[in-house]
């Protein structure tokens, strides 16, 4: 399987995602999927600007992303699926049947949000959106770094 992560990360593209994350992993393409930065061709030049040589930026829509996961687990390119927030990665997870493993990174503050982790902070709503992910069979964690110990969703506070 080529996808070796799916991420949610509210910051998107930063050095914790593409250095941090991207040479443990060997990664060779990163996937935003975000419907608005999709929609943003500004915004898109933005990231593409803080990508090392070697890796690869793609951008995708929610749908577009669900019709490509086929496609890129098929793909001997190591890839990284980021959402830009929890309702993206739970309709993409949802529609794509091929993601298994969720991990949890930067989910900040929030007026409706509480914190469950130092960098992770849920609404009620979101933690119960996971929790159905949990049900169907994924697994879904929290982890901001590589070398941090993966925090499963059910230790979550």
């Amino acid at each position: 399987m080529a996808i070796v992560l799916s991420r949610v990360d509210d910051r998107l593209i930063h050095g914790q995602v593409v250095i941090g994350w991207g040479r443990p992993l060997g990664l060779q393409r990163i996937v935003l999927v975000d419907d608005q930065v999709r929609a943003s061709d500004w915004e898109q030049e933005l990231y593409r600007m803080g990508m090392p040589p070697g890796m690869t930026l793609e951008f995708a829509s929610v749908p577009e992303a669900i019709d490509a996961v086929p496609e890129w687990t098929r793909s001997n390119r190591r890839t990284l699926v980021v959402a830009g927030d929890l309702d993206a990665l739970v309709r993409l997870v949802e529609g794509a049947p091929a993601i298994r493993r969720v991990n949890i990174g930067g989910v900040h503050q929030r007026p409706e949000r509480r914190q469950r982790l130092p960098y992770v902070y849920l609404s009620d709503a979101e933690a119960a959106a996971l929790c159905r992910l949990v049900a169907s069979g994924i697994d879904v964690s929290a982890q901001d770094v590589p070398t941090a110990r993966p925090v499963p969703l059910l230790e979550l506070k």
